[in-house]
């Protein structure tokens, strides 16, 4: 392995590990200190270029939400083990830890975006064996994360191979509906930055696959449907799902599922 982009970073000893879950720490100029990463990696041998799926958490969380809340390593080794899914490495980071949640954007002199896009892959291809340059990335999230997910795929269109969001917000403003601080804090240089629909048709033509969903019963159900009606109305190839449920971990502890499943069908 090469000079590591890193000042410092920490993992945890698998000794004390559970759960073939894992913790690594980095410092980076874009959090203008470290950030945490929990790490699913598979208990296989002899595995080399596997695909990097990065599940973004929702507001007030951090990189423990995703396997403490919804036990998605679980999940995720059992279908793997039962060949529904081939293996992956699921990357489970904090948003950056600002305020109720940084919705993944740049602002306030920290770069939350470059975080999740350049510093987590480089922090997991430099310590899990199993990845590398060649593994194919995949983004996910929800709520918060949803939107992130939404953004960040459709923005680093060259990077990931495909997108899905559970529950999402569709736009900056909606964050007023779950965060105090001040929402002019998130402000961007224009819509194209900070509404999917418009990130989306900036890059309509290169997108990766994506898809979707949210609960019947969500308080952002109006929202995402607009967004599916949008992209059909401008073509933009995608798949929208409702299923029953509101805005809760129980809802997405059960459709996780069909993210892993979405993203195992471009993992040849």
């Amino acid at each position: 392995m090469g000079k590591s982009k890193f000042k410092s970073t920490e993992i945890s000893n698998p000794e004390f590990e559970s759960n073939n879950l894992r913790f690594i720490t980095v410092k980076t100029p874009n959090l203008k200190g470290r950030g945490d990463i929990c790490v699913f990696v598979p208990p296989l041998k002899n595995l080399k270029d596997i695909p990097i799926v990065t599940l973004l958490h929702g507001v007030y969380a951090s990189a423990w939400a995703w396997p403490f809340k919804t036990g998605v390593h679980l999940k995720a080794w059992d279908m793997m083990q039962k060949n529904i899914i081939n293996p992956m490495v699921l990357v489970m980071p904090s948003d950056g830890l600002w305020g109720d949640g940084s919705a993944y954007l740049p602002h306030n002199g920290f770069n939350f975006e470059q975080w999740i896009t350049e510093d987590v892959i480089e922090g997991i291809i430099e310590n899990i064996d199993m990845t590398s340059n060649k593994s194919s990335l995949y983004i996910s999230g929800l709520s918060m994360g949803g939107y992130g997910a939404l953004r960040l795929g459709a923005k680093y269109h060259k990077k990931y191979k495909a997108i899905s969001a559970h529950s999402s917000l569709t736009n900056i403003d909606q964050m007023h509906l779950f965060v105090e601080e001040d929402i002019t804090l998130y402000n961007q240089s224009g819509k194209e930055e900070t509404a999917i629909i418009e990130i989306m048709l900036k890059h309509k033509n290169k997108l990766p696959h994506i898809r979707f969903d949210c609960g019947k019963n969500d308080i952002m159900i109006a929202h995402n449907r607009l967004l599916h009606q949008q992209l059909e109305k401008a073509q933009v190839p995608h798949k929208f799902y409702e299923y029953d449920g509101v805005h809760e971990w129980k809802y997405w502890e059960k459709h996780i599922k069909d993210t892993l499943i979405f993203f195992n069908q471009f993992n040849n």
